[in-house]
């Protein structure tokens, strides 16, 4: 077993190494350019789209465009938003922060051509719901359907480790350490509400994610803001020391600039999922008209995934100089960082947010791995036997040590970004023709709401 996980642990390290975070990385910057930072241009646009209650309820779709977007929210926003970042500054110093920000900046523009392509190619199953994602842009718009399977197959098994046992296990590790709840009681907990939700379908991840992701990531970043804002001498001298490590390396294991630029990169892509092409199947199920329109939705998850809720980790980290005291595990560092400017209130703060974004990671994942699945397999019994032994599978997580597992699943779950890249770059052309066809619709609709204006304040 042990030369098994020594062998799993290496081709995890070489999936994920230099090329694929190259190729993630540049893949971002291509549809960047092509898409003339559609991130920067139509940020402000897409904002006031997520938040806007005046979406086209008659369109095709299971859910909301906002229940999609929380929903894609869920299944980010997890373990590596708190470790993650933190394992990222211990391995590569602060200057890992910045290549985190950059590599979030440019996943913007990959998150967004996924979700144009997730709502393009879109079909409907056999009970008229929505089913979408790389799989039937690989099949459809590529034609390239063997990589469609390969993309499904990685993800349905993914599932069970980045979104379902890892996570698991990390709310039971924090319930038991801190509220010293034994692990099997947890795990009991996280199946009742696993079942409760993930057994009803997309409708009822959808309502529950809708109203649960809000109020994690507020409690979260309320907290951190709170830090700041009191200790907002420190923060000059924190960003400072961000970017100049990030171009010396000083602070990073080892010296190496390398290190610096791949932890930062890595920790920042795994954390938003930018490129792996699990997000866009949550986009695919989204009530609306244009591909385009969705996807402005969807490319925010990255902002407030890696620049929001990612950065007030990392800046608290940076803060504190608890990164500078090697007797501390990434996985305290967080609570020691929190604990350094709210005394004793600190740890419960990390304890409570990794708690509620690990569970709400679990919901989203069972999507994911369930439309994955049901891509192999479309038959309502194989999908619904999918999600129980999901569910079950939560339990396993919170109790047993399965590192073998968990190092499949990691594998699993960088091969699927190599198929989902192709689709995305070979069908590049397609994201820009959608781009434009919605930026001509988007320019109609305001040109029709000056118009009403103006016929009503002439009245």
């Amino acid at each position: 077993m042990d030369a098994i996980a020594a062998a799993l642990d290496k081709i995890s390290s070489f999936v994920w190494g230099p090329p694929l975070l190259i190729l993630l990385v540049g893949t971002g910057i291509f549809l960047t350019v092509r898409l003339a930072f559609i991130q920067v241009r139509l940020l402000p646009y897409s904002l006031r789209q997520v938040f806007s209650r005046n979406h086209d309820k008659k369109a095709e779709g299971d859910i909301s465009q906002f229940q999609a977007l929380m929903t894609a929210m869920a299944a980010t926003v997890g373990v590596g938003n708190i470790v993650g970042v933190a394992t990222a500054v211990v391995m590569g110093g602060p200057g890992a922060i910045f290549w985190m920000w950059l590599a979030g900046f440019f996943g913007m523009a990959t998150k967004y051509g996924e979700a144009v392509l997730a709502v393009k190619y879109r079909v409907k199953d056999s009970s008229g719901q929505m089913a979408g994602g790389p799989m039937y842009y690989l099949e459809h718009g590529l034609k390239q359907k063997w990589l469609g399977v390969m993309f499904a197959i990685f993800g349905a098994l993914a599932a069970f480790g980045i979104g379902n046992g890892t996570q698991s296990k990390a709310v039971a590790d924090v319930m038991n350490l801190t509220f010293n709840v034994p692990h099997w009681i947890t795990g009991i907990g996280l199946v009742i509400f696993g079942a409760l939700v993930i057994l009803g379908g997309i409708q009822s991840i959808g309502k529950v994610t809708a109203f649960f992701v809000p109020i994690m990531a507020l409690f979260y970043f309320i907290a951190g803001a709170i830090i700041v804002i009191m200790n907002f001498d420190l923060v000059p001298a924190a960003f400072g020391l961000i970017f100049s490590d990030a171009f010396s390396g000083e602070a990073a294991a080892g010296g190496a600039i390398g290190a610096v630029i791949r932890f930062g990169v890595a920790r920042g892509l795994f954390s938003n999922e930018a490129g792996l092409g699990s997000a866009p199947i949550a986009a695919a199920a989204a009530r609306t008209d244009l591909p385009g329109r969705q996807a402005l939705i969807s490319m925010t998850q990255v902002l407030f995934d890696t620049l929001v809720i990612c950065s007030i980790t990392g800046v608290t980290i940076v803060m504190s100089g608890q990164w500078k005291d090697t007797s501390i595990s990434a996985g305290d560092l967080t609570a020691a960082a929190f604990g350094t400017f709210l005394g004793s209130a600190g740890p419960y703060v990390v304890a409570i947010g990794l708690i509620f974004f690990a569970t709400s990671t679990i919901l989203g994942w069972s999507y994911y791995g369930e439309k994955c699945f049901q891509y192999l397999f479309p038959n309502k019994a194989a999908v619904r036997a999918y999600r129980v032994i999901f569910v079950l599978f939560i339990f396993v997580g919170a109790v047993v040590s399965l590192d073998i597992v968990w190092l499949l699943a990691d594998v699993l779950n960088g091969l699927m970004a190599i198929p989902n890249l192709i689709g995305l770059l070979g069908l590049s052309g397609v994201i820009v023709y959608e781009s434009k066809r919605f930026h001509a619709k988007m320019k109609e609709e305001e040109a029709a709401k000056k118009a009403a204006k103006l016929s009503v304040d002439t009245k």
